[in-house]
């Protein structure tokens, strides 16, 4: 009787799951070909000249748009420039750089490598590569800076006004994971860890291993700004203060092979060690998946600002012609099984943005020992502090870079040779504001968008006459609004334009060295580590 019932129902099952996966088969081939047919027309017919590679650009563009911006189509130039972060290593200058139209903006030169031994600064505009000028260059002159080891290459750049010109010989790279580690008093091991590549963990354990033999007996592990990266790389990490067989994380998705729970396998460093985890605002992806699993197992304390929300998960797929997709695959989940992604790209408002979870939608979990910790917006910190946060008017100064570009003059005006002298004060933060308003620097808020859009309907209405003066008032009202808004953070604006200023002086060592001794959110780190009750009491 079982075998008459279970073999018709196996049958149908597998009829519905083929013809199923006929029809889904059937309708990517109808809309290939439907594409196809499309192109070659337009390109056979269209009035103007046009060029089916930059056609076919925009298409996949057009594609792609509506998805989260984690899915992206790379080029060969964008697949080896995925290898060359994950890998650590590349052949360059040694700077970071970024690239405009039509010139490439020295953004830091890295201690002793090309860029910096030719004298190039932070804020040197490369208008000229070679004898190709890069106003007339119309692919990615970035390409331009790379070459074999030991390779010349001559550089025409503008400072501060004036052209200059160097020639420097190309090196190998490394890029650390880990820039910096060193001690704290006596007792307490500081260690950086600024992204998630092929060497992150073992340059996390040598750096932990290493100040453990130099006497440390708590640890702050420092995420603040880390985009993340490689999610074994993640695992790897809180391996180091976690037992083996312990699961981190959880990815799901609506593709089976894809759901996977990934645990500790390797024996730790250190489970008792007291630790402390910086994040803010800057800290994404494999940074949260450090953070959260932390968090979630009561194995460290997290001081700083709410983490990004990046709670998706990508994965390469190669294409023809050494191309491929960068395309998110799954979302992942904390041990409690929270999900901190905190933008929802497949829900958008009428202006098609994606909408961000309200934090009264947030869901509550539990961590190992029961302390309650939310999902939907990030990793929220124990101890959340105001310097380390990233509101909407220091968002636009960096989005602006009106940081950046304080800081460029700020160096080019001002001697600093060591960097104990320096502090940036109340008449320097004054004098930034007075930058500001002279380079003419303006943020949108979100309440203006929403007026501005409301008075284009009262346009559309026939209105608009009768309440534009009381939309000038408000626009002005929230105008003062937004100038009150910069003194009030001034806390966080200044901790920013101090580190960017101290780059320019003494490198990430000198910036870092700094830190330990006034940055408020290691000093926090600090004071909790040196109370063992305030610590012990946070994690019950």
């Amino acid at each position: 009787m079982k075998k008459r019932i279970l073999f018709p129902l196996a049958a149908l099952l597998l009829l519905v799951t083929t013809a199923g996966f006929k029809s889904d088969f059937f309708e990517i081939a109808k809309q290939i070909e439907i594409f196809t047919t499309l192109f070659k027309e337009l390109n056979m017919n269209y009035v103007d000249e046009n060029t089916p590679a930059t056609l076919m650009d925009n298409a996949i563009k057009g594609m792609l748009d509506d998805l989260d911006p984690y899915t992206v189509y790379w080029n060969e130039q964008e697949v080896q420039e995925a290898r060359i972060r994950n890998s650590g290593t590349y052949t360059g200058i040694g700077a970071s750089v970024r690239t405009q139209k039509d010139k490439i903006v020295i953004v830091e030169p890295f201690k002793d490598y090309p860029a910096d031994k030719a004298g190039l600064k932070a804020g040197d505009e490369i208008i000229k590569i070679g004898n190709t000028a890069l106003a007339d260059f119309e692919d990615d002159a970035g390409e331009l800076l790379k070459g074999a080891a030991g390779s010349d290459v001559q550089l025409t750049y503008l400072r501060q006004g004036k052209q200059m010109t160097t020639t420097l010989t190309r090196e190998k790279v490394d890029v650390k994971a880990v820039p910096f580690y060193g001690l704290i008093g006596e007792d307490i091991g500081y260690i950086v860890l600024s992204k998630f590549n092929r060497r992150t963990t073992i340059e996390t354990r040598n750096a932990l291993e290493e100040l453990k033999l130099d006497g440390a007996q708590k640890i702050i592990l420092d995420l603040r700004g880390n985009p993340g990266g490689l999610l074994n790389e993640a695992i790897n990490v809180v391996n180091l203060f976690v037992p083996k067989g312990e699961p981190i994380t959880t990815t799901k998705s609506v593709i089976n092979k894809y759901n996977k729970t990934y645990k500790t396998q390797q024996d730790p460093v250190d489970t008792e060690i007291p630790l402390v985890v910086l994040i803010n605002g800057r800290s994404a992806s494999a940074s949260e998946i450090v953070a959260g699993g932390l968090q979630d197992l009561d194995r460290a304390v997290i001081v700083g600002a709410r983490s990004f929300g990046k709670g998706l998960v990508q994965r390469p797929k190669k294409l023809t012609y050494g191309t491929q997709l960068k395309v998110t695959i799954s979302r992942y989940y904390t041990p409690s099984g929270r999900c901190i992604q905190a933008l929802d790209y497949w829900n958008r408002d009428e202006n098609g943005d994606p909408v961000r979870l309200d934090p009264k939608e947030y869901n509550a979990f539990t961590t190992k020992g029961g302390r309650t910790v939310y999902d939907g917006g990030g990793i929220l910190p124990d101890i959340e502090l105001e310097s380390a946060k990233f509101s909407p008017v220091t968002t636009a100064l960096l989005r602006d870079r009106a940081i950046f570009d304080y800081a460029t003059d700020y160096y080019f005006s001002n001697t600093l040779a060591n960097s104990d002298d320096f502090k940036f004060d109340d008449k320097d933060f004054n004098d930034f504001v007075s930058y500001l308003s002279k380079n003419g620097f303006d943020y949108q808020t979100e309440t203006e968008k929403e007026f501005a859009h409301a008075i284009k309907r009262a346009e559309d209405d026939g209105l608009q006459e009768e309440i534009q003066a009381s939309y000038d008032q408000l626009m002005a009202s929230i105008n003062k609004a937004k100038e009150r808004e910069l003194v009030k953070k001034k806390a966080e604006i200044t901790s920013l334009l101090s580190d960017e200023i101290l780059k320019r002086y003494f490198y990430r060592e000198g910036l870092y060295s700094y830190q330990i001794d006034h940055n408020p959110e290691i000093l926090e780190a600090v004071a909790v580590l040196n109370d063992a009750a305030r610590y012990k009491g946070i994690l019950e």
